[in-house]
């Protein structure tokens, strides 16, 4: 098989599991590397593992690639890595409102979550960058995000569309952290909090009200802020009045979002219940950092499907063309 396509699956397969972004990154860079290299060093087995970009766990899986066998770190991936599931809602999902990118905390460029989207069939992507407060991703400043919107859209080709968007943080009192008439510009803007989650629940519900009510937001982003797996721990769910906010929600038609990060599980299946019944629009968005993440809507969907979410209600069913008559 060709080397480079073998160190991105394995790539892809690594991000799935949410490995090691580094070694993930690592695997990526390598196939860059390979393809950028001239014919004579890609034959020289010295000088091609000299090559900066090519450590010794890529250099087995070029040189397995290079005798036409199937690199042994790529099977043994495929037999661990379980692969994407299969339900009656996944088939319908047209795109994704939530992914990052190397601008903020993602790992890749813009182009290539572009390339993944539409290598999964998707018919439109947003790139949601963090925000400025969030300085630990890399937020974007008003200054940055605007250098992103073109990039974000030139990337757009006959049948898929990339959304420029973002994923603001709700401030401790309810405003958002991105100049208003910039997020007027975006085709998405996806809120969530990040800061003080333990704050109580009627600030925390009044934070989150004031948010949802502003005009400026499409989707409410893993509302709890849970976490309930994975190499960063757990963490509880933040405290607010379920119904007071999803009723804000249906109110100014802002999406739910179910996050398909398995160690989010968010919101957890009282609370969809809760927005199912206050009226709420859902968004199933896979909150990918890196391309091989954002097979993760799985997940979202098999746990949409399993708590009676109808596909009609969930914007990441419709087409381009109604999703963005609803989100302007």
């Amino acid at each position: 098989m060709d080397p480079a396509d073998a160190l991105r699956e394995i790539a892809t397969l690594l991000e799935r599991e949410r490995a090691s972004r580094y070694r993930a990154k690592a695997f990526r860079q390598a196939a860059e590397t390979w393809e950028k290299l001239p014919a004579d060093v890609r034959s020289d087995p010295t000088r091609l593992r000299a090559a900066k970009g090519i450590g010794d766990s890529t250099f087995a899986v070029i040189r397995q690639a290079q005798v036409g066998e199937t690199p042994d770190y790529l099977v043994e991936l495929r037999g661990e890595v379980e692969p994407e599931r299969t339900s009656l809602l996944r088939a319908k999902l047209r795109g994704d409102l939530h992914a990052h990118t190397e601008w903020s905390d993602g790992t890749t460029s813009i182009a290539t979550m572009a390339d993944a989207a539409r290598k999964l069939g998707h018919e439109y992507l947003a790139i949601t960058d963090h925000s400025p407060r969030l300085r630990v991703a890399r937020g974007l400043s008003a200054e940055r995000l605007r250098e992103q919107i073109p990039l974000v859209r030139a990337e757009s080709t006959d049948g898929f569309l990339m959304l420029a968007g973002i994923e603001v943080d709700i401030l401790d009192d309810g405003a958002l952290d991105q100049d208003v008439e910039l997020l007027g510009r975006l085709d998405i803007v996806v809120a969530s909090v990040h800061s003080k989650l333990r704050m109580e629940s009627r600030p925390m519900t009044k934070r989150m009200i004031a948010a949802v009510s502003s005009g400026h937001v499409n989707v409410l982003g893993h509302c709890t802020g849970q976490l309930v797996q994975g190499e960063r721990g757990t963490r509880a769910q933040s405290q607010f009045d379920a119904h007071a906010v999803f009723d804000a929600c249906a109110e100014h038609g802002v999406a739910v979002e179910i996050n398909s990060r398995p160690e989010r599980q968010d919101p957890p299946d009282e609370l969809i219940a809760i927005a199912l019944d206050a009226g709420c629009l859902f968004s199933l968005d896979s909150d990918a950092h890196a391309p091989g993440q954002l097979s993760l809507l799985d997940y979202g969907a098999e746990r949409a499907e399993k708590a009676g979410v109808p596909a009609e209600r969930i914007v990441t069913t419709w087409g381009a063309e109604r999703l963005l008559a609803w989100a302007e």
